[in-house]
């Protein structure tokens, strides 16, 4: 408790704010707006990044068996040799980013049975180095792995030609009652049930 006083005494004491002084506490900024990218980089292509051991920025071929064969151990634990499809969305949640990312375990499954080994696998990433490689020197950079978009695009998708949203749809909130905005039901002009007419009929 002595040693605490001491602490305390020590402590340089706070400067006296000045009369008329004004203090001004500044809240972190609102976010800006993400202008739509025009170059962006494939799930898939951010994995092979990823394979890049010795730091060079570039992959060749062996980098890219040694990192395929390393994903597809993290998620064969049970060293079946093969990954179901349910495991393979297991492998692309992980190092795709997302279950549903490309390649699908449609287009790795060469031979239909339901299941990806580590030759399909690594064959497929095989074609994808190839398509990547666009100047032939067995090497896959930076640069090789971007793709060039056309058209900006945000979470809705294309944002060139879209129609913007109509006024009376804005002033129309769904109703809540199985009809959309414009009070028709099933897609059809179906008129609301008669008040007065009888329990069964208004069943209908």
């Amino acid at each position: 408790m002595f040693a605490f006083a001491l602490l305390l005494a020590a402590a340089p004491a706070p400067l006296p704010q000045q009369e008329g002084e004004t203090v001004t506490v500044r809240a972190p900024l609102p976010a800006a707006p993400q202008t739509p990218a025009t170059l962006v980089a494939e799930p898939v292509a951010m994995m092979i990044a990823t394979f890049d051991s010795n730091g060079d920025a570039m992959v060749d071929r062996a980098e890219l068996e040694e990192g395929v064969r390393r994903s597809f151990e993290a998620i064969d634990t049970a060293k079946t040799g093969k990954l179901r499809y349910l495991a393979f969305s297991d492998w692309a949640k992980r190092f795709l980013g997302d279950q549903h990312a490309l390649p699908s375990p449609y287009e790795v499954d060469r031979n239909d049975d339901d299941a990806v080994t580590l030759d399909e696998l690594e064959d497929h990433f095989s074609r994808l180095f190839a398509r990547y490689d666009r100047d032939g020197d067995h090497l896959v950079s930076r640069a090789e792995l971007l793709t060039y978009r056309t058209m900006p695009v945000d979470a809705q998708g294309p944002t060139a030609g879209r129609r913007p949203p109509k006024k009376e749809d804005a002033r129309k909130p769904d109703r809540g009652d199985g009809r959309g905005k414009d009070g028709k039901r099933g897609g059809r002009d179906t008129p609301p049930p008669d008040a007065d007419a009888p329990e069964a009929e208004r069943a209908r």
